[in-house]
């Protein structure tokens, strides 16, 4: 199976992650594959809080156990939806699922 990601803040048309899609290609939507992006940027501050300076390869350890998370998420809730390979239907549900679980446990749904 080929595979391909967004490099970018969802910068395929929905008509050409339909074609990738059916075309069987295993498509990693932006939302999922940018979240090192954010993930670095939390890094970041986890080491600034703790006054700690990190080796290049500990922060790169670190995001690469991130991302293998938000792989596993993606494809295991696709699958948990009977979306198996989906990783646009992974990462979509997985997204609303946390929003979901964060808001129930505030109190606010």
């Amino acid at each position: 199976m080929k595979a391909v990601s967004e490099g970018a803040n969802m910068p395929a048309t929905p008509e050409a992650v339909t074609v990738l899609r059916e075309a069987g290609v295993a498509f990693g939507p932006g939302k999922a594959a940018n979240a090192g992006g954010v993930a670095t940027s939390a890094l970041e501050m986890r080491q600034n809080s703790g006054r700690e300076s990190w080796t290049f390869e500990r922060a790169e350890g670190e995001l690469a156990e991130i991302m293998r998370g938000i792989h596993a998420t993606c494809f295991e809730t696709a699958e948990r939806y009977g979306a198996p390979g989906d990783y646009v239907v992974g990462a979509n549900i997985a997204g609303f699922e946390r929003v979901a679980d964060a808001m129930l446990e505030q109190g606010l749904i």
